[in-house]
């Protein structure tokens, strides 16, 4: 059994037996971890947080080699988000990002890249007031993190470069040229300016991304897209992708 201390932000919690809370937490040092809150809803102030979802934490947790479920033995409160019990829509931005990791990522795989993500996204909803794109540029740099990019730099039958009349693949995986994409049946029209919003949110900062404007046109564009392809390839529905 090994001791671990880290910062870690409630991706989902639940009602654990009579008086416990199980936590799935995404940590800096490990990744997803699920751990247990041992008697928690019996006396709230056995911890110093209540480990509701999208807080960050300070946790210690005690590793069982031969288990897949941990015990925390300390959790207290780092950072709070106020803004997101006061405006429901981004309650709802919040609560789908935290859906979709929980569903991305693998257990006690550290990605400490998509931990800044996460948290980089929960602050910037303090202040913007866009959140379809905050959601959209996450969704872009998730995958890109997390080994689900799409093949966005040529075409991914022929493989030359992307014309302006590209499609894009969701059954594939990727864009497709003028030529090959009309005989892909299950493939979408995309527009140049939707590519090029695709590639510069994947290869620029986050503190970058945040200055960039997306037109109406754009933003449904990359709504279809995204959405399809992570329903597609995750197998999975995300549950709260319909209030966003």
């Amino acid at each position: 059994m090994a001791i671990i201390t880290t910062e870690a932000i409630v991706l989902r919690s639940m009602d654990h037996r009579e008086t416990s809370k199980l936590c799935f937490f995404f940590t800096k040092k490990c990744g997803k971890v699920i751990a247990v809150l041992k008697g928690i809803r019996k006396d709230a102030r056995k911890f110093g947080s209540s480990a509701d979802k999208c807080t960050v934490n300070d946790i210690v947790f005690y590793q069982y080699a031969n288990s897949d479920i941990h015990l925390v033995g300390q959790c207290d409160m780092r950072e709070f988000f106020p803004v997101l019990r006061e405006n429901i829509r981004k309650m709802n931005a919040a609560e789908y990002v935290c859906e979709l990791l929980n569903k991305v990522m693998p257990l006690e795989e550290p990605n400490p890249k998509i931990y800044m993500l996460l948290l980089d996204f929960l602050r910037a909803l303090k202040t913007e007031g866009d959140v379809s794109r905050l959601v959209h540029m996450f969704q872009i740099k998730v995958l890109a993190l997390s080994g689900f990019r799409p093949h966005l730099d040529s075409c991914l039958r022929c493989g030359k470069d992307i014309g302006p009349r590209s499609r894009f693949s969701v059954l594939k995986g990727g864009l497709m040229c003028a030529v090959c994409g009309p005989r892909d049946n299950d493939s979408i029209a995309v527009s140049p300016g939707a590519v090029a919003t695709l590639l510069y949110i994947e290869k620029n900062d986050w503190p970058s991304c945040l200055k960039l404007t997306m037109e109406p046109s754009i933003r449904k564009e990359l709504k279809n897209i995204l959405n399809n392809f992570l329903l597609y390839h995750l197998e999975k529905n995300i549950r709260s992708s319909k209030y966003i």
